[in-house]
């Protein structure tokens, strides 16, 4: 399953997937009249060969299909790292499948036949997990660029800053002087594009774990 990047990237897309046609056309139907594009497919194998759109959406997928069922291509798409939130809609569903899928990360889990409203509101859910999932991910990415700006230093200096380590204690810790610490700190804020300490800290906490 390969991504590429869209012109419309903001736009939402539902990615239907089930074998019934009836099915899929009437989903279809319903995300467009809502403004929701989608795209359709009958297989769970159609997906991991597709090159679908770098956009915010959802999957929606049918637990029992020829091949692959829903819950297995839930667990494909999860192993190749695609966090696209799901939303089960099957009409053989059962609790234990409910609780499987959920566990899995599925947003939702729905019985045929299903009111509109609920399906659409399931869908919305989705999508706006997808988009803060998203916009976490593009700020993370922003702030290790300019955390990787910063010298060897600097880093120490944040380090200590995010733990509440005042400017004494800093300098005690690292063998240097406070006002050396005060130099540091400043070059490392400004760097950083940190308005506040605590700007700092939501800033590091947005960085990959295995530099925190």
């Amino acid at each position: 399953m390969g991504v590429v990047t869209s012109g419309i990237a903001a736009s939402p897309v539902a990615i239907l997937v089930d074998d019934d046609a009836t099915v899929r056309d009437a989903l279809e139907e319903l995300l467009n009249s809502v403004g929701i594009d989608t795209i359709s497919f009958s297989s769970g194998q159609e997906v991991l060969e597709a090159t679908l759109p770098d956009r915010p959406g959802c999957l929606v997928l049918d637990v029992r299909m020829p091949g692959l069922s829903g819950l297995d291509l839930q667990h494909r798409l999860a192993s190749k790292g695609i966090l696209t939130p799901i939303v089960f809609l099957t009409g053989h569903g059962d609790i234990a499948m409910s609780v499987q899928a959920m566990k899995a990360g599925a947003v939702d889990f729905l019985t045929k036949p299903v009111r509109d409203q609920t399906f659409l509101d399931a869908v919305s859910t989705a999508i706006a997990t997808d988009l803060a999932r998203r916009a976490e991910s593009d700020l993370s990415r922003k702030n290790l660029a300019l955390y990787e700006t910063l010298t060897r230093r600097e880093r120490e200096v944040l380090r200590l800053v995010v733990t509440g380590a005042m400017n004494k204690q800093i300098a005690s810790e690292l063998g240097i002087s406070e006002i050396t610490v005060k130099l540091h700190r400043s070059n490392m804020m400004k760097k950083m594009n940190a308005r506040s300490v605590s700007h700092l800290f939501n800033a590091w906490q947005s960085l990959p774990a295995d530099l925190r």
